[in-house]
């Protein structure tokens, strides 16, 4: 296993898994459209904003050593802060399915970018 291993905290616990500093890019960038459509979603709920359009879901996925899969509905949290994602990661032995805090996956993921440059 490489010394790139990606920890994200969970609710109860945390997963860490070896993963690429691409594929937490890509994932960082995946995660930025959500935190925007989220946004949307709670601009657009406040009085007199009118009615939100409803956002697109956010469906991720990496294939590497493991299966990562993060899916959230931006359209059912009323902020970014109180959001939850659906977190997948499989491999041929395991697979641990959960939710995760949206903010707190941001921040393992910046982390995670900081570390390995």
């Amino acid at each position: 296993m490489s010394a790139n291993n990606l920890t994200l905290n969970l609710v109860e616990g945390s997963v860490s898994f070896s993963f690429s500093p691409q594929a937490a890019r890509e994932l960082k960038v995946a995660l930025d459209q959500l935190m925007n459509s989220l946004k949307a979603v709670a601009a657009k709920t406040t009085p007199g904003a009118g009615k939100a359009s409803p956002q697109r879901p956010t469906e991720y996925r990496y294939t590497g050593e493991v299966f990562l899969e993060i899916f959230c509905n931006p359209n059912i949290w009323p902020t970014p802060f109180a959001a939850k994602i659906l977190l997948t990661v499989r491999d041929v032995n395991i697979r641990l399915t959960t939710e995760a805090e949206l903010t707190r996956v941001i921040e393992d993921v910046n982390l995670y970018l900081e570390q390995v440059g």
